[in-house]
């Protein structure tokens, strides 16, 4: 920076800023202070250049002062026009994730120490993952005065593998309990194989596993455990290594009692013992005794104590390995909200946010539904991140400040496709599950091909006026062509449905859905084929299907598209024949069951089990569309949908298939979290029947692929069947838009 001594004028002219486009001349001229009229102040002048730097954008300004002609001279920063990153990662999404990481994208401010911060990233990156010693040299290439190109070389260094882990010392516990709980494990005889130890060496979490592993001693009761720093030998010459980690176990402690102090008149500690998972008697849990302490502490809070303490204190009695528990809760004071503010929504309009808040200003609070709300709010799908933050306003004040990071909920499709039955296939769909910020959601798609035209409109308004009730509707026509082997099938549906419920409790809802179709079935039979006499055959009719289905539905996951925690589940009995052809009555019951075992295994893994059981009563007429299917994405993977149910080949009427029952369990992986990519192992059982539920049992399992993409939750199901048959409708391969878990 140099500065012109100020001495031939004592007033300004004119201020004049050569090169500046990073800010604009208004913030320049409010950031100096200064105007044409007002005499030189080379204090005001000083003070300007510093905070001109602290914006991040100039190498270099200096001061030119002619006559009262003011001018500053900016050498503004290059910015990044290109950036490459070569000898690491492959892939364009992975490099993506990296260069965030990274901090630097094109267009960004380049500068020697944002390359070499960058760079410091990029090595601890390659430590993660096990590379000892890897070099990473930085190119900069100008390309004109004010860009340049930034090319990081890395040479990956020596991967270093666990030969050997020993956990000297240890004698109650084995080499299984550790691996659960280290990153760092010795290397499998078959390491190639789905859940072996490859053995890679993770130098970043080298400092994390001896306290993982005292955390573990802990949590089977052994108070006096102590585990050293580990100890690392690498053999360069054959990149392995040997770990070793010493411990002293002591003895295994048990639990002799619990005792709670707290104000009686708040809670009485009678109320809280029953609940807690530490038990008399039994070996002591250090988890165990932090779950107590938020169970405790969740209690108290949901009476309005939302800064309530518990402390505790383990005594222990080394002559008898007992151990005697203190809990002490220190409530303070009762907690209301002040106010609840909202930042991040430029689409989604606040009231729409504040709706699915439980918690308003004046309320007392609560944690339950503190944490309700969060829940809530990303259930809604109109968000890709919620957090709420509590501000202390006073000691018994707070602030509700929610910070959401809006969704893309609007999308547009347009595709094609070919298949040997349909031929020709063109798709279109426009939806919106926000439609202007309103919380509406909207749909209109349709379908073409050679077998199949299919239009689709449906709107839905999940918060009627803001209240507790919901309400949707739906319009359709399908067109089908249906071949068999001795007829065609032309048949036409249209028809609509409308539904109203209500939020009768916190996550349960009740309503009913009307539905009214007129269909048309036209059946053309072979020029050869013959009726056999006797049998009844399909032949061209038109029916109306009436029908009104009460449900009621339970949803409490903590995610629309991706939920890791919590449960959906819903029953609905269809009644038709309210003035139509069809009578009968289907009931239809699922359950789904979402838990991540993040919390208990620090891994991103997620349990999930669904079932689903459907029966149908004949009440006078059950048509052919009527009748139960099993098969397909959304009930038996490895088999096509409607693979098990009523075979008309032959034309001749078969009886619907009345009891149908399935269900899943999956075990989901992460694969590219920043693009919300996962995969999944699964197995799948279902039964089905006439009158039975196992006339026909059926299972398989696979893999599955799952992608939240901006069209919609993607999969790619690869599965096998296990117990198939002759003449089962097998599919190795199912590809499923629109729909998860």
């Amino acid at each position: 920076m140099t500065l012109a001594t100020l001495l031939h004028a004592e007033q300004i002219n004119s201020i004049e800023y050569v090169n500046l486009t990073k800010i604009s001349s208004k913030i320049a001229s409010e950031t100096l202070n200064l105007k044409a009229g007002d005499e030189i102040d080379v204090n005001k002048i000083n003070k300007a250049i510093k905070e001109f730097y602290k914006f991040g954008y100039f190498d270099d300004i200096s001061v030119k002062e002619e006559n009262g002609k003011l001018q500053f001279l900016f050498k503004e920063k290059p910015s990044i026009a290109n950036l490459d990153i070569y000898g690491y990662k492959t892939r364009e999404e992975d490099i993506d994730s990296l260069k965030v990481l990274m901090g630097l994208r094109k267009g960004s401010m380049y500068s020697a120490q944002r390359a070499k911060n960058a760079k410091e990233i990029l090595l601890k990156e390659l430590e993660k993952e096990g590379y000892i010693n890897s070099i990473v040299e930085i190119e900069v290439e100008p390309i004109t005065e004010g860009s340049v190109s930034l090319t990081f070389n890395v040479n990956k260094g020596d991967e270093i593998v666990i030969k050997n882990v020993n956990y000297v010392g240890a004698k109650n516990l084995d080499n299984s309990n550790f691996e659960n709980v280290t990153a760092n494990k010795e290397k499998d005889y078959i390491s190639w194989w789905f859940g072996q130890n490859d053995g890679e060496l993770k130098l970043d979490q080298l400092s994390y596993e001896s306290p993982r592993i005292n955390e573990l001693y802990f949590q089977n009761g052994y108070l006096d455990a102590k585990v050293k720093d580990p100890f690392l030998k690498v053999d360069f010459a054959s990149n392995q290594a040997r770990l070793d980690f010493f411990i002293e176990e002591g003895q295994q402690y048990t639990t002799n009692s619990i005792t709670i102090y707290i104000d009686e008149s708040i809670l009485k500690s009678k109320e809280l013992y029953p609940e807690l998972k530490l038990k008399k008697d039994r070996t002591f849990n250090i988890s165990k005794l932090r779950d107590d302490v938020e169970y405790i502490k969740t209690q108290v809070a949901n009476l309005g104590y939302a800064f309530a303490q518990v402390k505790y204190d383990i005594k222990k009695d080394e002559k008898n390995a007992t151990a005697d528990i203190i809990l002490n809760v220190i409530p303070g004071k009762k907690v209301y909200i002040n106010d609840v503010k909202i930042s991040g929504n430029s689409r989604t309009l606040d009231r729409v946010i504040r709706r699915n808040v439980y918690l308003a200003p004046g309320d007392q609070f609560n944690l339950t539904d503190y944490n309700d709300s969060v829940s809530k709010l990303k259930r809604t799908g109109y968000f890709d991140d919620v957090q709420v933050q509590q501000r202390r306003v006073s000691e018994d004040k707070m602030d509700l400040v929610v910070k959401v990071i809006e969704a893309r909920t609007g999308n547009l499709i347009l595709g094609g496709g070919y298949g040997s039955y349909d031929k020709m296939m063109v798709n279109a769909a426009i939806n919106d599950n926000n439609i202007f910020g309103s919380g509406l959601s909207l749909g209109l798609s349709t379908e073409l091909s050679a077998k199949k035209s299919k239009f689709q409109f449906s709107l839905r308004n999940p918060a009627i006026a803001d209240t507790k009730y919901n309400g949707d509707v739906e319009i359709h026509n399908t067109v089908t062509e249906i071949g068999r082997d001795v007829y065609d099938l032309d048949k036409k549906s249209t028809g609509f449905s409308i539904g109203a419920g209500k939020e009768f409790f916190r996550n349960f809802y009740a309503g009913a859905r009307y539905r009214l179709d007129f269909i048309k079935e036209e059946y053309d039979y072979e020029d050869d084929f013959k009726k056999i006499e006797g049998k009844n055959y399909y032949k061209d009719t038109d029916y109306l299907t009436s029908s009104i289905t009460p449900y009621l539905n339970f949803n409490n996951t903590d995610d629309f598209y991706l939920p890791k925690n919590g449960i959906k589940t819903g029953t609905s009995l269809e009644i038709a024949g309210l003035g139509g052809d069809s009578k009968y009555v289907e009931s239809s019951s699922y359950f789904k069951y979402f838990y991540s075992l993040e919390d208990k295994f620090d891994l991103d893994w997620i349990f999930r089990y669904k079932t689903s059981l459907k029966f149908l009563i004949d009440n006078g007429q059950i048509n052919q569309g009527d009748s139960l299917y099993l098969g397909g994405p959304k009930t038996l993977r490895g088999f096509k949908s409607y693979a098990f149910g009523p075979d008309n080949e032959d034309g001749e009427i078969q009886d619907p298939y009345k009891r149908m029952f399935a269900n899943s369990i999956e075990l989901s992986f992460p694969l590219v979290d920043s693009a919300k990519m996962r995969w999944a192992v699964f197995y799948d059982y279902g039964m089905i029947g006439e009158e039975n539920f196992d006339d026909i049992t059926r299972s398989s399992t696979g893999a599955v692929f799952e992608w939240v993409s901006p069209v919609g939750p993607l999969q790619l199901i690869f599965a096998r069947p296990l117990d198939d048959e002759s003449g089962d409708d097998t599919s190795s391969f199912e590809f499923s838009l629109g729909s998860s878990f």
